[in-house]
């Protein structure tokens, strides 16, 4: 390489932008919903791992049919109230 002319960036902002408006409004919203998409992703993973290592922890003691008084379980009436 010569070095006679410097390579132009296209994250050295211009001389004509100022410093506080240098990301547009679609830029910070597309920024904020990208952490916030991290943010989910990270509490995902936690629970994940939460599980992983104790997958006998989130299970319920009880079955679905432990509530049912008057019918049989396993059974199917669609009574209307």
């Amino acid at each position: 390489m010569d070095g006679g002319q410097p390579i132009p960036s296209s994250l050295v902002p211009l001389g004509n932008v100022s410093s506080e408006s240098s990301m547009s409004l679609e830029q910070k919203t597309t920024f904020v919903f990208v952490i916030l998409l991290f943010i989910f992703l990270g509490i995902l993973i936690v629970r994940c791992f939460r599980i992983l290592l104790d997958p006998y922890r989130s299970m319920p003691t009880s079955t679905w049919a432990d509530g049912l008084e008057g019918l049989e379980k396993g059974q199917f009436d669609h009574a209307l109230a």
